[in-house]
């Protein structure tokens, strides 16, 4: 098993589709990755189009699986994707 834990991007782009209550839902289910301690950052697109979160998994596959269990996508009022991100953070 391996035990290296990984970040990846998570990019939800609204569609035609979106719906408010989704979006509610979405906050809930952020909260649930917060006590998991799988979330790492989250916040809207300034523009209205969406918004990013940054999680923290083993593998990519494992990161989908998250993201795709996201009400947002649930939905179908947001298309996801998933990008494993090697960050580079600076003081």
């Amino acid at each position: 098993m391996n035990d290296t834990i990984h970040l990846y991007l998570v990019m939800a782009m609204r569609n035609e589709a979106f719906q408010a209550s989704a979006g509610a839902e979405h906050q809930v289910f952020l909260q649930g990755l917060i006590e998991r301690g799988l979330l790492d950052m989250t916040g809207p697109f300034t523009d209205g189009t969406g918004g990013a979160y940054l999680l923290r998994a083993a593998d990519l596959d494992t990161a989908t699986q998250i993201a795709h269990g996201d009400p947002l996508h649930t939905s179908g009022s947001s298309t996801l994707t998933v990008h494993e991100w090697r960050v580079r953070r600076f003081p």
